[in-house]
């Protein structure tokens, strides 16, 4: 052997929670099992055919490089998107030259780090958070700090509490609303307050609006920190057609910014990878034509398979869940030492006819040492039949791992 290794960058980075267990989930596979998947906020309903169409149509006989900042065509649409949104009315109207578009929202997120940060520089995150927040923040040499929430007080972000963790170093606060994975979601208050201490202390705030549209209760569309007047130059969206409509192959996201010089940083990056997916481009674009009616029935169906999970939860001895307010994620407690090992023993030991659970543990969506080691993230993208089924082998997994005594649902 030669002896080299990886760089020290490429040896610490942080695995992933929702799919550092996959090679467990395969074996299960193959040994006969079959495997609910509870890790991934990967949805099961249908993209839309309007999307499907765009691919099925495409007819260019050259399939050639586009726009590194996106097809001019795709940004003018996603202009008009957020400028009709409700959420989008407090503030400017937005602009085609203040959106990027990414290959997916992860790149977006990778260049909204990169274009407000330096190494050595430091971003808040609200924890738990998005483990790609602390992915991409390693790969560039930034470091984190978390502002921890809790179940208790139903996730809520004070703006004290962010104004008291800014420190000499910090550049960036990036959250998710609705959150991934609490499912907390900020009012318009809320972004105003947390926006306001940003400005005001000079750090950028990066809002994670992927899932926008999935708020529950009748409570419509999550707000947008695009509707929050005084916040355009520290202000900075990510966005994903990923949950939306359910186009998680897609791989289209985008940046929108008002900051002109925060734009332009990002569009060097996004020259240097050349340019994002062509065709995908004009599937993302037909997706906005997507009828609202559709999408609400979509949002109604993720209603109930909350509601369903929820309540199964809740009703095992041990386990402490709170109900979202949007996105499609739990942060379950569980009865247990140790939620990882219970993940993999799940997928490696228990089947209840024929069938496991995937569960993503926990402790990999926060940065305080020792947070999550006996919670799990749960993702209600399955049918209410399946998430029914997955609740039972729950409930008999941990009277098996524990001893204890199942309520089944």
């Amino acid at each position: 052997m030669s002896g080299l290794r990886p760089s020290r960058r490429g040896e610490t980075a942080p695995a992933s929670p929702i799919r550092r267990l996959m090679p467990y989930a395969e074996a299960a596979k193959a040994s006969g099992a079959r495997v609910l998947h509870l890790n991934i906020g990967q949805p099961d309903i249908p993209t839309p055919r309007g999307v499907i169409r765009a691919y099925q149509t495409y007819a260019e006989p050259v399939l050639a490089y586009g726009a590194s900042e996106g097809a001019l065509s795709y940004r003018e649409a996603l202009a008009a998107y957020y400028n009709d949104l409700d959420a989008a009315r407090g503030g400017p109207p937005i602009e085609a030259g203040q959106i990027l578009v990414t290959t997916g929202g992860s790149e977006a997120l990778l260049f909204a780090i990169g274009s407000t940060c330096d190494i050595g520089d430091e971003v808040l995150v609200a924890e738990p958070y998005y483990p790609n927040y602390k992915g991409f923040s390693h790969i560039l040499g930034v470091e984190v700090r978390p502002i921890t929430t809790y179940a208790a007080e139903g996730f809520a972000l004070p703006a004290a509490r962010v104004a008291a963790a800014i420190g000499p170093r910090t550049r960036a606060l990036i959250v998710s609303t609705p959150g991934n994975p609490t499912g907390a979601v900020l009012s318009w208050d809320d972004l105003n307050a947390i926006g306001t201490v940003c400005r005001d202390r000079g750090v950028f705030f990066v809002v994670d609006e992927v899932y926008r549209d999935f708020v529950y209760d009748g409570a419509g569309t999550a707000p947008s920190v695009l509707s929050v007047p005084g916040l355009e130059e520290c202000a900075i969206v990510i966005d994903s057609v990923s949950k939306r409509y359910s186009a998680c192959g897609a791989r289209i996201g985008c940046i929108v910014t008002r900051n002109a010089a925060v734009w332009k940083a990002t569009l060097k990056f996004a020259q240097a990878r050349l340019s994002p997916p062509v065709v995908d481009q004009l599937a993302a674009q037909a997706a906005l034509q997507t009828p609202a009616a559709e999408l609400r029935v979509a949002i109604d169906d993720y209603e109930r398979r909350r509601d369903c999970l929820v309540a199964g939860l809740a009703a095992l001895p041990g386990v402490t869940v709170q109900k979202p307010a949007g996105a499609f994620y739990l942060i379950v407690g569980l009865p247990v030492d140790d939620a990882e090992r219970f993940a993999i023993w799940l997928l490696e030991t228990w089947r209840l006819d024929g069938e496991t659970v995937m569960l993503a543990p926990a402790d990999g969506f926060y940065a305080t040492p020792g947070l999550g080691k006996q919670e799990v993230r749960a993702a209600y993208v399955l049918e209410v039949p399946k998430l029914e089924r997955a609740v039972r082998i729950l409930a008999s997994a941990l009277v098996a791992y524990s001893g204890r005594t199942p309520v089944l649902a």
